[in-house]
């Protein structure tokens, strides 16, 4: 009897892990050349699916999303368990490239970084002169702040910006979610707190932090440049297709959407193309 009940447990257990991963795994598409691609917001807010699909009926593809922030589809990229990524911290892009295990970096598209917070600006950010002073406003104030934690490229700017004030934020005002941008976006607005955002998930998602304004952007720091890189070749089974589909994204069809996406909805694009980030490309 102690037996088929730890049996039912161990059981009830790989299912439940199951359905997480489910949870965080969607298809595109339906054709015969599959191929698995590591991303956070680009999917999580639906211009991976436009271009997924778009791609997939040219072209007999099938993709596999999994939803992962940037530090994590680096990892999965590296131990082969997905055939592309697509993330925002180009030095660690530029790593991967070096030591071998990651090939073919494209520039895609950007958008940026905004700094929202509560209507009141308790920490006066409004006024500072760049990122790195609103932060030390936050900070000198104790004014509670929202990380992610998640070593996602959007916890890797943030970490950046911290470590130019030459602050290690701890303390009960320092919020760290471990959880995605829209996630922490909720969390934000419910402790009152500040947030670093990006913009396409402002621009999108706004809705559920209706206590919440951008009470700072606009410095170049905060531009956000996303880059595809894909397995070398021969590393695992879709990485030839999943060559194909970064040929797509970076192609005048594949920047028009990009360019184009969420235009018709909120009145301006959620992403910039690869035209216009490549000022910011360094």
């Amino acid at each position: 009897m102690f037996v088929r009940i730890i049996f039912s447990y161990l059981v009830f257990g790989l299912l439940s892990l199951n359905a997480l991963a489910a949870d965080d795994e969607t298809l595109y598409g339906s054709g015969k050349h599959r191929f698995s691609l590591a991303t956070g917001s680009p999917g999580e807010l639906g211009l991976l699916q436009r271009l997924a699909e778009e791609f997939a009926r040219g072209n007999d593809a099938q993709m596999l999303w999994i939803k992962a922030g940037t530090g994590q589809s680096l990892k999965l990229l590296k131990e082969k368990k997905v055939d592309m990524a697509m993330v925002h911290a180009p030095a660690q892009v530029d790593t991967a490239l070096k030591d071998g295990w990651a090939s073919g970096k494209t520039l895609i598209g950007s958008n940026e970084f905004y700094i929202v917070g509560p209507k009141s600006d308790p920490a006066r950010i409004a006024s500072a002169e760049n990122a790195v002073a609103a932060y030390r406003r936050i900070a000198r104030t104790n004014a509670r702040f929202v990380s992610r934690g998640d070593n996602s490229g959007t916890h890797q700017k943030e970490m950046q910006i911290w470590e130019k004030t030459g602050i290690a934020p701890a303390g009960a005002w320092y919020i760290v979610t471990k959880d995605f941008m829209t996630a922490s976006l909720k969390r934000a607005n419910a402790e009152g707190a500040y947030f670093m955002s990006d913009s396409s998930t402002w621009i999108m998602e706004k809705g559920v932090a209706p206590d919440l304004v951008i009470l700072f952007r606009g410095d170049k720091a905060l531009i956000n440049t996303y880059h595809a890189i894909t397995a070398p070749v021969g590393a695992t089974p879709g990485r030839d297709t999943a060559e194909k589909f970064v040929a797509f994204v970076a192609s005048p069809a594949g920047q028009k959407i990009i360019a184009e996406y969420g235009r018709d909805r909120y009145g301006e694009g959620v992403y910039n193309d690869a035209a216009y980030a490549r000022q910011f490309d360094y």
